[in-house]
């Protein structure tokens, strides 16, 4: 909801029962937003970290298209990007990223294996080809963990100068010898469907922003995804092939 909606709802919880507590304007609430340092609440695996790791854009309803509502003419579209690491056994959000929508995929990965405590043993990270870079697999192979990352269609042999290259390599030779198909079954790549539906539950909870300032927005989509971990810690459905 926006601001104005949440304070006018909070007011009318409060009559309903039967408490005189105060409630901050609209303004109040956006000043404190800008500052607001959210927790995200995780409970963690039981073993070794499976991170899977995607990115999407959300919009922001910006003056421009506003104004074309209004008067007409042409659009000005603006986007942020969300990068998300969800852990693969409890499909809580573990890491997040917002940046411009003029941000690319690769180079976020690092800050996201960042927000991951150093004590957490991390067994694999999963990511589709835009992270097939130099700099992502030595990031996760500095933690310990290998990667589960499709090498491009035309990929070529790196110099194997770091453990990541070399795993990269491993992964590239093992790609060519049993087909595209067959390595993202024998690797298991196919878990990052997962952090794709993860991706339509934090839309669920909105299409765009409501926020006008870069960290307001920052905060809001924060706030989503404690929101949203807290939802999936009540519960999250087991399916079980029948037959």
């Amino acid at each position: 909801m926006a601001l104005r909606q949440t304070t006018g709802f909070v007011e009318s919880l409060l009559r309903l029962v039967d408490l005189d507590w105060a409630v901050p304007d609209f303004s109040t609430l956006s000043r404190r937003q800008k500052t607001l340092a959210v927790k995200i609440p995780y409970r963690g695996s039981k073993g070794p970290l499976h991170l899977l790791i995607d990115s999407t854009g959300i919009k922001v309803e910006g003056e421009g298209e506003w104004h074309a509502r209004k008067h007409g003419g042409p659009k000005r579209r603006v986007r942020r990007k969300i990068h998300l690491g969800i852990d693969e056994e409890t499909l809580e959000i573990r890491a997040v990223e917002v940046t411009g929508s003029h941000i690319g995929d690769a180079p976020v990965l690092p800050d996201l294996l960042g927000q991951i405590p150093e004590d957490q043993e991390t067994d694999s990270v999963t990511a589709d080809g835009a992270y097939d870079t130099r700099k992502c697999h030595d990031a996760i192979a500095d933690r310990g963990a290998h990667a589960v990352i499709p090498p491009r269609k035309n990929a070529k042999p790196w110099k194997t100068v770091t453990a990541g290259a070399v795993a990269r390599n491993e992964a590239l030779r093992a790609s060519k010898y049993l087909g595209r198909s067959i390595w993202r079954r024998w690797s298991g790549y196919h878990r990052r469907s997962r952090v794709e539906t993860k991706m339509h539950c934090v839309k669920l909870l909105g299409q765009r922003l409501m926020a006008r300032d870069f960290d307001r927005q920052v905060a809001e989509l924060q706030l989503r995804i404690a929101v949203l971990n807290g939802y999936t810690a009540l519960g999250i459905p087991v399916t079980e092939a029948a037959g």
